[in-house]
């Protein structure tokens, strides 16, 4: 008989599932952990999902890259270390790329199985025996049913990123500008810019 795994009880619930969500999964289920995912889209990749609507509208809730977005560091530099990025694959990966990637590992190591898509959290609080058992009380939302859910689990990763709420700083005068003003996080294609000046403020 196999021995079983000493945390085999211990769940974990887990905000996101990008990059940083899947390997957390991955993670847990080495450690002998339970994991649970929550993901508000219906898909991975959060960020490298590329789509045209920005957040803040109704039937898009998370961020994205733009069209021509790709990563910044080399294949290499940025792979999984216990799953290597195809060699037939660009050195510097566009987002459907990244994606794809994202999807290829999710698909070796079983993860989708834990993954709870159209799930929001509303809410996580410590229990009220929270000093003794470090138990959380994880309140979620099932985004096509409506329904609420509240389950406790004994730790909480927040893989959620920091792309969807962006900072729109008070700018002296802007309101006195005639031009068109947009934030990075709506910008998706270059062909609005076509013919005209830019100017780029932020780093």
């Amino acid at each position: 008989m196999e021995d079983i795994p000493i945390n085999a009880n211990k769940r974990i619930a887990i905000i996101g599932a990008g990059s940083s969500g899947l390997t957390s999964i991955k993670c847990c289920l080495d450690e002998g952990l339970r994991p649970v995912c929550f993901e508000m889209s219906d898909d991975i990749g959060v960020l490298w999902n590329y789509s045209e609507i920005t957040p803040g509208k109704e039937d898009r809730m998370i961020a994205s890259g733009y069209k021509s977005c790709s990563i910044n560091t080399s294949k290499e530099m940025m792979a999984f270390s216990d799953f290597p990025i195809p060699v037939n694959f660009p050195p510097f990966m566009p987002h459907n790329k990244v994606l794809e990637y994202f999807r290829m590992y999710a698909s070796h190591f079983n993860l989708l199985k834990f993954i709870k898509f159209n799930t929001k959290v509303l809410s996580v609080v410590q229990t009220e025996d929270h000093l003794d058992t470090g138990c959380w009380a994880v309140t979620t939302q099932n985004l096509q049913s409506g329904e609420e859910t509240t389950e406790v689990y004994d730790g909480v990763m927040v893989c959620s990123g920091h792309h969807r709420f962006p900072h729109k700083p008070a700018i002296e005068g802007m309101s006195r500008f005639k031009g068109k003003v947009i934030h990075s996080s709506e910008y998706k294609t270059q062909s609005v810019f076509e013919d005209k000046k830019v100017l780029v403020m932020g780093k």
